[in-house]
């Protein structure tokens, strides 16, 4: 995420701000020019109070953002909508990192059998499945509950789970759709064959104890359930570095490590940048930032923020799936 000003006062905005904190200017986010903008005399978002949405519409009452949700809670159900205003949150960062990374974003208004739209549900009354069907995808809202999220992470022995990592899962699937599927000799030379028996393969995932093989060779331990998991897991995990390292480019991180003594090859400076082509690039900054990032959370008591290995072999389905995007983009 890069970083936002003010239009008027030039004060550094996060990317959720509706106003300037200092000057009290109105403030939106500008899909088309990428910006903060000042929204006098533009349309907000018709979801500006219902979902905190704070992006300027066009030609609807809804932004380019919101309308790709489908379903939502209804307005009587107080409970889901807090999590549905979470939901919406994580869900416009996410939408930013693809237009971003120049990645097609199709609503399902334009292609009815393959584009894109979120069913963002409550599971109060009925059960939800968080998972991905031919561009729809759908999020049980109680993922926005932090208790019941948490008491899910530790009960599936998880090291990581976010609303906005369910985001960037799940739409991994559907670019697994979008841009392999048709091609997919290269995937399965790296994943394996994903024509093996998917709902098998998760029925035998949460039947076993998690070990610790599936480190060698896949980025979580859900990541080894099936090559489509696979490539959901490799893809979200990209999207957390790539929007990790620009954020810590556009406020001028740097780690500037002493090498150790005993690895003096191994790397422990990182100088992040902005939007880097060479992944080989962006991993080598990763791995030092990220452990910078780990100790300063390890001092504050909390978890550690990237609770993950990158292996040699996951490092090459890294780099797959970034040529995929880069591809992607080029067309």
């Amino acid at each position: 995420m890069r970083t936002f000003t003010c239009p008027h006062c030039a004060n550094l905005l996060f990317f959720e701000n509706s106003a300037c904190v200092v000057c009290g200017t109105d403030v939106g986010y500008d899909r088309a020019t990428r910006s903060m903008v000042q929204t006098a005399g533009r349309a907000r978002c018709a979801n500006a109070e219902l979902a905190g949405c704070n992006w300027i519409a066009t030609a609807e009452p809804l932004c380019g953002c919101c309308a790709l949700t489908r379903t939502r809670p209804a307005d009587e159900d107080v409970e889901a909508l807090e999590a549905f205003r979470a939901a919406e949150t994580a869900k416009r960062r996410l939408l930013y990192q693809l237009d971003d990374l120049g990645l097609p974003v199709t609503p399902r208004t334009t292609d009815p059998a393959h584009g894109l739209a979120f069913d963002l549900l409550s599971s109060t009354d009925r059960p939800v499945t968080t998972g991905h069907a031919s561009g729809v995808i759908t999020i049980d809202l109680a993922e926005g509950d932090d208790g019941f999220r948490e008491g899910l992470r530790a009960r599936l022995a998880e090291p990581y789970r976010t609303l906005l990592g369910h985001f960037r899962h799940e739409i991994g699937h559907w670019y697994w759709d979008l841009l392999i599927a048709g091609t997919p000799d290269a995937f399965r030379t790296l994943f394996g064959d994903e024509r093996a028996d998917y709902r098998q393969a998760l029925e035998d995932h949460y039947g076993s104890a998690p070990g610790s093989e599936w480190a060698d060779t896949h980025v979580s331990h859900y990541a080894a359930a099936h090559p489509w998991e696979d490539w959901a897991e490799t893809f979200a995990h990209l999207l957390h570095i790539r929007d990790t390292v620009q954020t810590a480019a556009a406020l001028g991180v740097l780690v500037a490590g002493t090498p150790i003594a005993p690895h003096p090859g191994s790397r422990v400076d990182a100088v992040p940048e902005d939007h880097t082509d060479d992944v080989d690039d962006l991993i080598a900054t990763w791995i030092p930032l990220s452990r910078a990032l780990n100790q300063l959370n390890r001092s504050m008591g909390k978890d550690d923020l990237y609770p993950f290995t990158l292996s040699p072999v996951v490092q090459d389905k890294l780099r797959f799936a970034d040529a995929t995007v880069a591809a992607a983009r080029a067309r």
